[in-house]
Protein backbone atom coordinates (compact mmCIF):
# COMPACT_ATOMS: atom_id res chain seq x y z
CA UNK A 1 0.00 0.00 0.00
CA UNK A 2 1.18 3.46 -0.79
CA UNK A 3 0.39 6.71 0.91
CA UNK A 4 -2.47 8.60 -0.66
CA UNK A 5 -2.12 12.41 -0.85
CA UNK A 6 -5.88 12.66 -0.16
CA UNK A 7 -5.46 11.09 3.27
CA UNK A 8 -6.24 7.39 2.59
CA UNK A 9 -3.90 4.45 2.54
CA UNK A 10 -4.25 3.95 -1.17
CA UNK A 11 -6.10 0.67 -0.73
CA UNK A 12 -8.38 0.35 -3.73
CA UNK A 13 -11.25 -1.29 -1.80
CA UNK A 14 -11.06 1.38 0.89
CA UNK A 15 -11.32 4.24 -1.61
CA UNK A 16 -14.18 2.49 -3.36
CA UNK A 17 -16.09 2.14 -0.08
CA UNK A 18 -15.28 5.72 0.94
CA UNK A 19 -16.66 6.96 -2.35
CA UNK A 20 -19.95 5.08 -2.06
CA UNK A 21 -22.61 7.73 -2.32
CA UNK A 22 -25.73 7.90 -0.21
CA UNK A 23 -27.93 6.89 -3.14
CA UNK A 24 -25.82 3.76 -3.79
CA UNK A 25 -26.20 2.79 -0.15
CA UNK A 26 -29.94 3.51 -0.11
CA UNK A 27 -30.65 1.33 -3.12
CA UNK A 28 -28.08 -1.27 -2.00
CA UNK A 29 -26.13 -1.00 -5.23
CA UNK A 30 -22.79 -2.67 -4.70
CA UNK A 31 -21.14 -1.72 -7.97
CA UNK A 32 -20.33 1.87 -8.84
CA UNK A 33 -22.53 3.58 -11.42
CA UNK A 34 -21.17 3.56 -14.94
CA UNK A 35 -20.68 7.33 -14.70
CA UNK A 36 -21.02 10.22 -12.31
CA UNK A 37 -23.86 11.52 -14.51
CA UNK A 38 -25.79 8.27 -14.05
CA UNK A 39 -25.33 8.50 -10.30
CA UNK A 40 -26.54 12.10 -10.24
CA UNK A 41 -29.59 11.23 -12.38
CA UNK A 42 -30.56 8.34 -10.10
CA UNK A 43 -30.00 10.55 -7.06
CA UNK A 44 -32.34 13.23 -8.47
CA UNK A 45 -35.03 10.63 -9.19
CA UNK A 46 -34.62 9.00 -5.77
CA UNK A 47 -34.78 12.39 -4.01
CA UNK A 48 -37.91 13.37 -5.93
CA UNK A 49 -39.56 10.07 -4.94
CA UNK A 50 -38.70 10.57 -1.26
CA UNK A 51 -40.12 14.11 -1.26
CA UNK A 52 -43.22 12.99 -3.15
CA UNK A 53 -43.90 10.29 -0.55
CA UNK A 54 -43.88 12.99 2.13
CA UNK A 55 -46.34 15.06 0.10
CA UNK A 56 -48.55 12.00 -0.42
CA UNK A 57 -48.72 11.49 3.36
CA UNK A 58 -50.18 14.99 3.63
CA UNK A 59 -52.80 14.78 0.86
CA UNK A 60 -53.85 11.12 0.94
CA UNK A 61 -55.99 11.40 4.12
CA UNK A 62 -58.12 13.84 2.08
CA UNK A 63 -58.75 11.15 -0.54
CA UNK A 64 -56.63 12.70 -3.30
CA UNK A 65 -53.26 11.99 -4.87
CA UNK A 66 -50.33 14.36 -5.25
CA UNK A 67 -51.18 14.66 -8.96
CA UNK A 68 -54.81 15.56 -8.17
CA UNK A 69 -53.55 18.10 -5.63
CA UNK A 70 -51.37 19.57 -8.39
CA UNK A 71 -54.40 19.86 -10.71
CA UNK A 72 -56.42 21.61 -8.00
CA UNK A 73 -53.58 24.09 -7.42
CA UNK A 74 -53.41 24.79 -11.16
CA UNK A 75 -57.17 25.30 -11.34
CA UNK A 76 -57.14 27.60 -8.32
CA UNK A 77 -54.47 29.68 -10.04
CA UNK A 78 -56.58 29.88 -13.20
CA UNK A 79 -59.39 31.57 -11.31
CA UNK A 80 -62.87 31.93 -12.72
CA UNK A 81 -61.62 31.66 -16.32
CA UNK A 82 -60.71 27.98 -15.86
CA UNK A 83 -58.32 26.17 -18.17
CA UNK A 84 -58.54 23.73 -21.06
CA UNK A 85 -57.68 20.15 -20.12
CA UNK A 86 -54.51 20.04 -22.24
CA UNK A 87 -53.19 23.28 -20.73
CA UNK A 88 -53.59 21.73 -17.28
CA UNK A 89 -51.69 18.66 -18.47
CA UNK A 90 -48.85 20.82 -19.78
CA UNK A 91 -48.55 22.74 -16.50
CA UNK A 92 -48.42 19.68 -14.28
CA UNK A 93 -45.26 18.69 -12.45
CA UNK A 94 -45.59 15.06 -13.61
CA UNK A 95 -46.50 14.08 -17.14
CA UNK A 96 -50.14 13.09 -17.10
CA UNK A 97 -51.18 11.13 -20.17
CA UNK A 98 -54.33 10.21 -18.21
CA UNK A 99 -55.34 13.81 -17.48
CA UNK A 100 -58.97 13.04 -18.38
CA UNK A 101 -59.11 10.28 -15.75
CA UNK A 102 -57.50 12.58 -13.18
CA UNK A 103 -60.12 15.24 -13.79
CA UNK A 104 -62.90 12.60 -13.88
CA UNK A 105 -61.98 11.62 -10.33
CA UNK A 106 -61.83 15.23 -9.15
CA UNK A 107 -65.21 15.89 -10.76
CA UNK A 108 -66.73 12.78 -9.15
CA UNK A 109 -65.44 13.99 -5.77
CA UNK A 110 -67.02 17.40 -6.37
CA UNK A 111 -63.65 19.18 -6.37
CA UNK A 112 -63.62 20.24 -10.03
CA UNK A 113 -66.11 20.71 -12.86
CA UNK A 114 -65.90 20.74 -16.65
CA UNK A 115 -67.73 22.61 -19.36
CA UNK A 116 -67.55 22.45 -23.14
CA UNK A 117 -67.18 25.81 -24.82
CA UNK A 118 -69.98 26.85 -27.12
CA UNK A 119 -67.57 28.02 -29.83
CA UNK A 120 -65.61 24.74 -30.02
CA UNK A 121 -67.45 21.73 -28.62
CA UNK A 122 -64.20 19.72 -28.68
CA UNK A 123 -62.56 21.98 -26.13
CA UNK A 124 -63.30 21.30 -22.46
CA UNK A 125 -62.62 23.91 -19.80
CA UNK A 126 -62.02 22.84 -16.20
CA UNK A 127 -62.75 24.82 -13.06
CA UNK A 128 -62.15 24.33 -9.36
CA UNK A 129 -65.31 24.11 -7.24
CA UNK A 130 -65.91 25.69 -3.83
CA UNK A 131 -65.28 22.24 -2.30
CA UNK A 132 -61.94 22.10 -4.13
CA UNK A 133 -61.00 25.53 -2.80
CA UNK A 134 -61.96 24.45 0.71
CA UNK A 135 -59.82 21.32 0.46
CA UNK A 136 -56.80 23.33 -0.70
CA UNK A 137 -57.31 25.75 2.18
CA UNK A 138 -57.42 22.82 4.63
CA UNK A 139 -54.18 21.39 3.23
CA UNK A 140 -52.37 24.72 2.86
CA UNK A 141 -50.44 24.89 6.14
CA UNK A 142 -49.44 21.24 6.17
CA UNK A 143 -48.29 21.34 2.54
CA UNK A 144 -46.33 24.56 3.17
CA UNK A 145 -44.61 22.82 6.07
CA UNK A 146 -43.85 19.79 3.84
CA UNK A 147 -42.42 22.11 1.16
CA UNK A 148 -40.12 23.75 3.69
CA UNK A 149 -39.14 20.46 5.35
CA UNK A 150 -38.14 18.99 1.99
CA UNK A 151 -35.02 21.19 1.90
CA UNK A 152 -34.79 22.46 5.50
CA UNK A 153 -31.36 20.86 5.90
CA UNK A 154 -29.95 23.28 3.31
CA UNK A 155 -29.14 26.93 3.90
CA UNK A 156 -30.94 29.56 1.85
CA UNK A 157 -27.81 29.98 -0.31
CA UNK A 158 -27.61 26.22 -0.87
CA UNK A 159 -31.29 26.14 -1.82
CA UNK A 160 -30.77 28.93 -4.35
CA UNK A 161 -27.71 27.14 -5.77
CA UNK A 162 -29.61 23.84 -6.02
CA UNK A 163 -32.51 25.61 -7.70
CA UNK A 164 -30.11 27.14 -10.23
CA UNK A 165 -28.50 23.74 -10.96
CA UNK A 166 -31.87 22.01 -11.37
CA UNK A 167 -33.08 24.83 -13.66
CA UNK A 168 -29.99 24.25 -15.83
CA UNK A 169 -30.64 20.49 -16.03
CA UNK A 170 -34.31 20.98 -16.99
CA UNK A 171 -33.47 23.70 -19.51
CA UNK A 172 -30.95 21.44 -21.24
CA UNK A 173 -33.48 18.61 -21.43
CA UNK A 174 -36.20 20.94 -22.69
CA UNK A 175 -33.84 22.31 -25.34
CA UNK A 176 -32.82 18.78 -26.39
CA UNK A 177 -36.46 17.66 -26.61
CA UNK A 178 -37.29 20.61 -28.86
CA UNK A 179 -34.61 19.68 -31.42
CA UNK A 180 -35.89 17.76 -34.43
CA UNK A 181 -34.92 14.12 -34.64
CA UNK A 182 -33.29 12.54 -37.69
CA UNK A 183 -36.77 11.93 -39.09
CA UNK A 184 -37.48 15.66 -38.90
CA UNK A 185 -34.68 16.67 -41.33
Amino acid sequence: MSANPNGGTGNRDESREESMSGVRAEIAQRRPFHSLGAEVAVSILRTAAVIERDFARVVSPSGITVQQYNVLRILRGAGEEGLPTLVIRDRMIHEAPGITRLIDKLEQAGLARRERTSSDRRQVFCYITPAGLTLLKELEDEMAAADDAAVAMLTADEQRHLLHLLDAVRAAHTHAAARPTNGGK
